[in-house]
């Protein structure tokens, strides 16, 4: 077969275009669904849009237990993403997988992007860096817990919606008045032992576990159940058999009840905020994380919830160029700022809460800087930096399956406690000796 020299130019210009037009495909696995879905599917679109040079997609793999589990599956076959979501509880997890992941610092550095790591607040990244200081992963949606309050609930009750419910001791008076007016479900919560346990012990500046939590060493013994927490946890218990707290679910299942306007007060995640807003039916504040009056150095800063995102090992350099510049494009104020805004999640940057800030977003929604103020109003201490524990998520399991006797009445905060540490140190032990 004879071709033209005009079908051959043709030929090659068109395969030099095509080639020009070729994107380095990223992949991104999450957690995410509904509301908080639909602003990551509209993040990537808009960085998809901005160059022309790499192609990020998105895959949703079930909550953070299972998209790391579904991370730590695929990197075994090696199919791994180029970036995976891992909730903070991973963060042991993650830093112990031996050849699984590269480090953000790495990635970063050897891109060659502009990026400055004393641009995170302190509070979050310090949660996501190693001894060296180096960030390990990216900080993206971290979130702090606060109370929530439906005002129409308490002026229905009789109770003055502007009342004080700084402290536990305010909150109790507060929801026996509830209940005496005849309310149903004074107060619930969301993931009782983020909030009631490992936030309860950061913001009271007392140990969750030795070796500060567990970023000081491996040899962690859990901590939890000192004279505070089970202190906390009684009067919880007490409530819950008096029918004040209303306990619904290990995750946020006590969500529907706050936003459907059944339950009063509700401590949960400050990026409960996207949820709320959009479906509460009745006037809502935000208020601090209330505390204990009378503990010493209290109240210190609370610490984050959420997810980071790591960089998976396995992939080429072109690959990592183009994860650097979307992991830049994440971190930039404007992108942040609209993702606190949306979201209630903590702004990752101080850019980006400065220009929340100058925008006049939180004159216009009162409270939603709460949390910002909540994570950076001190430095964090060794007992307030974050948890770092092998693990982790297991363990969170058995505080649950405690709690729960405590809420039923069946077993005493001290003995719930007592129990979950002791079985919780169990694993922290086969951990060290799976990793050492």
């Amino acid at each position: 077969m004879k071709f033209s020299h005009l079908t051959v130019a043709s030929t090659v210009a068109l395969l030099a275009g095509n080639a020009a037009l070729a994107q380095t495909e990223i992949a991104f696995w999450h957690a995410f669904t509904g509301r908080l879905g639909e602003l990551v599917d509209a993040q990537i679109a808009d960085f998809n849009a901005s160059q022309d040079a790499y192609s990020v997609t998105a895959s949703h793999k079930g909550n953070y237990s299972e998209t790391l589990n579904a991370g730590i599956a695929a990197f075994r076959a090696g199919e791994q993403p180029e970036i995976l979501m891992v909730f903070e509880v991973g963060t042991a997890t993650m830093m112990a997988a031996k050849g699984a992941i590269k480090p953000v610092h790495d990635v970063m550095t050897e891109a060659g992007v502009d990026w400055d790591p004393d641009a995170y607040i302190g509070a979050v990244k310090g949660y996501y860096t190693n001894i060296e200081g180096e960030m390990l992963s990216l900080p993206f949606n971290s979130s702090t817990p606060v109370l929530w309050v439906n005002r129409d609930a308490l002026e229905g009750a009789g109770i003055d919606p502007d009342t004080e419910m700084t402290t536990w001791q305010q909150v109790g008076t507060v929801i026996d008045q509830l209940a005496a007016a005849g309310h149903q479900c004074p107060i619930t919560t969301a993931w009782q032992s983020w909030i009631h346990l490992e936030n309860l012990s950061a913001y009271h500046n007392i140990p969750f576990a030795t070796q500060e939590n567990g970023f000081a060493g491996f040899d962690t013994e859990l901590a939890f159940n000192g004279p505070l927490q089970v202190q906390h946890i009684a009067q919880m218990g007490e409530w819950a058999r008096d029918g004040k707290f209303l306990y619904t679910g290990r995750r946020n299942e006590g969500g529907a009840n706050f936003r459907g306007g059944d339950c009063a007060l509700f401590t949960e995640s400050s990026a409960g905020y996207a949820g709320i807003k959009a479906e509460a039916g009745f006037a809502f504040d935000v208020r601090p994380l209330p505390y204990w009056e009378g503990t010493e150095g209290a109240p210190q800063n609370t610490i984050i919830g959420g997810a980071s995102l790591w960089v998976m090992a396995g992939h080429e350099a072109e690959n990592y160029k183009g994860v650097a510049e979307f992991l830049t494009y994440l971190s930039s104020p404007e992108v942040q700022a609209k993702w606190h805004q949306d979201t209630g999640y903590l702004p990752i940057t101080f850019a980006a809460g400065e220009l929340t800030r100058e925008q006049g977003f939180y004159d216009a929604n009162p409270g939603t800087d709460i949390a910002v103020i909540q994570m950076t109003a001190k430095a964090p201490t060794a007992n307030s930096k974050g948890i770092r524990l092998g693990s982790f998520d297991q363990i969170r399991t058995i505080i649950d399956e405690e709690l729960e006797a405590v809420w039923s009445g069946d077993k005493s905060a001290q003995d719930a406690l007592d129990n979950a540490v002791e079985r919780g140190n169990t694993l922290l032990r086969r951990f060290e000796q799976a990793n050492r």
